[in-house]
């Protein structure tokens, strides 16, 4: 019989937990839930979860500190932050404490379910797809699509975004950058990330992800707030 994906939902709107846990149970996963910070550290801690979709707002303890406290001890246990905070900087904060995935509500099931599924699979070691908002990485041939569409970039814009899009959310210096997309040109000054980055945000309008600077620390690429 095959093994149910089972999923811990941390969410302290009663109604929305309710209609969640009811929505992902017909879609053939086990959900446990809970609305309490420190309950839902403990559940998580207890184990036997696949992975986690964590609200932030949570009596408590709240979903940055539970976030913050599973990765202080080491739990690799995957988490999908889902939150009204919806700006890139809540994003980044969120992912740089530890999340693997973050989705603004309102949000659609269908994408809820693909991220949820796509965690599991790297989790378990199937890296062959990463993806940012609608921008999908196939690592088997190197390509980037947007929803199907194949985008058309240039060896140095796909070593770029290929960078990125390893830990979305988590930034990458740009000297790191430079090492990695001019790898045959070691004189090459770090100003010519800058150009690199200025054609792909155009090329990325239509993913709904896009690149970040973050100053002092480099680039990250995150979900476009209301994309």
């Amino acid at each position: 019989m095959l093994k149910l994906m089972k999923l811990l939902l941390v969410e302290d709107d009663f109604d929305l937990c309710g209609a969640l846990t009811r929505a992902l149970q017909r879609r053939g996963f086990d959900i446990s839930s809970t609305g309490d910070g420190l309950e839902a550290l403990r559940l998580a801690r207890a184990g036997g979860f696949d992975a986690v979709l964590l609200d932030l707002s949570l009596p408590g303890l709240d979903g940055l500190q539970v976030l913050q406290r599973l990765r202080g001890s080491g739990d690799k246990l995957p988490i999908l932050v889902l939150t009204a905070r919806g700006t890139v900087g809540d994003r980044v904060t969120g992912l740089n404490a530890g999340a693997d995935d973050y989705l603004a509500k309102p949000f659609d099931l269908d994408e809820l379910e693909a991220r949820v599924r796509a965690l599991v699979r790297r989790s378990q070691g199937d890296a062959t797809q990463q993806q940012c908002a609608q921008l999908h990485f196939e690592a088997s041939s190197g390509a980037f699509y947007c929803q199907q569409k194949l985008l058309e970039l240039t060896p140095r814009e796909q070593a770029l975004l290929k960078s990125l899009i390893q830990k979305p959310g988590h930034a990458v210096s740009k000297d790191k950058l430079l090492a990695q997309v001019f790898v045959d040109e070691p004189s090459t000054h770090a100003d010519a990330v800058e150009v690199v980055v200025h054609r792909l945000r155009k090329k990325l309008l239509p993913t709904g992800a896009e690149i970040m600077t973050l100053r002092g620390l480099g680039y990250a690429l995150v979900e476009r707030a209301n994309a």
